[in-house]
């Protein structure tokens, strides 16, 4: 059901869910702070953080109008603290913001451009760069050179763009819609709003912008360290939650990327997978086959999966310039993977 809007509201809400970034929302925010106008406000939910984000922020919104700042007095997790942010906010569209990329100049004009047809849906593309966002990763997330529109949430869109969509600062999406759909059943996934998204097709058009208009800091995630995890449960277990064809959701991830001998490699190699994770996750799961040769990499040296790794990038798969980065940076870090991350950055 499509609400009409009120006169006075918002056009636009952009909405940050914020935990312990006081190292990094300050750039965030003033990336941001000089596209708001009238018809825009920010909304910053903060789950109670410990460090400088309180201080931070704070000044921010002492100066800025168009800022609302609401701090929590206790941390409900990500997924639930995003869904606060979209409940607070008073806008007709909500752009679920990140708390440490950055916006490109004019991507809120681009943006409220791409919502002149009232869409359900707006995706923004992003430049992905490393942590110090010094050098470019992959100039564009989503390889379109061109913008792209879907009629809805259809097989198609959910086959060529749900795997961006890990990117929470992606969405822009119907204030409206958002709140008519089931969220708490999402709680803990980390990705509640692919679970908004994919729950059931979009009734109305989506647009995809092929421009960048994010530049993201490759391997700040809070959940970084929990990247095993992340990657080979929680993401195919949402993915694969979807009644879409099983076709479809395979060309998004595999059902159970932990059983790929590459993958736990590569894992180990960046230093995401040991025994504690295989204890914890994959020895009681699985068949003995799977768990036996899982078991194996978890004990495999960090800096021989690293080198192996390093070398199939150098080798096999030049274009995973982010991979190179990632094993490069590894406390496990070889001079293969080192020189696989130089070579794949020129």
């Amino acid at each position: 059901m499509r609400h009409a809007p009120h006169a006075d509201m918002p056009r636009l809400s952009i909405c940050i869910a914020t935990f312990n970034r006081g190292a990094f929302i300050a750039e965030t925010l003033d990336s941001i702070v000089p596209q708001l106008a009238p018809e825009i406000e920010l909304v910053i939910v903060d789950g109670a953080s410990t460090d400088a984000t309180r201080e931070v922020v704070e000044r921010y919104a002492a100066r800025h109008p168009r800022i609302r700042y609401l701090r929590e007095s206790e941390n409900s997790g990500i997924d639930a603290d995003y869904d606060k942010a979209v409940g607070y906010a008073t806008g007709e569209y909500c752009w679920l913001m990140t708390d440490d990329d950055l916006m490109n100049a004019g991507a809120v004009a681009r943006v409220l451009e791409a919502l002149g047809d009232d869409p359900d849906l707006v995706v923004v593309n992003a430049q992905v760069c490393n942590v110090d966002l010094s050098r470019p990763l992959m100039d564009r997330f989503l390889d379109f050179a061109e913008d792209r529109s879907y009629p809805n949430g259809s097989e198609r869109f959910f086959t060529e763009v749900a795997n961006y969509l890990s990117f929470i600062g992606a969405v822009v999406i119907r204030r409206a819609l958002w709140l008519e759909r089931d969220r708490a059943s999402f709680y803990g996934t980390l990705f509640i709003h692919v679970g908004v998204i994919f729950q059931a097709p979009l009734p109305g058009p989506i647009h995809v912008l092929a421009a960048p208009l994010i530049r993201i800091r490759y391997g700040n995630a809070m959940w970084t360290s929990r990247g095993f995890e992340v990657w080979m449960f929680k993401w195919p277990g949402l993915i694969w939650s979807f009644a879409y064809p099983e076709a479809a959701k395979a060309a998004i991830c595999a059902k159970e990327p932990w059983k790929s001998f590459r993958k736990l490699v590569h894992s180990r190699g960046i230093g995401s997978y040991s025994m504690t994770e295989f204890a914890r996750l994959i020895a009681g799961t699985g068949d003995r086959r799977h768990v036996r040769r899982a078991r194996w990499v978890a004990r495999m040296p960090g800096r021989a999966a690293n080198a192996i790794s390093g070398l199939y990038c150098l080798c096999v798969n030049r274009q995973a310039r982010a991979t190179a980065f990632d094993l490069a940076r590894s406390p496990h870090s070889t001079w293969l993977s080192r020189l696989a991350a130089r070579s794949l950055e020129t």
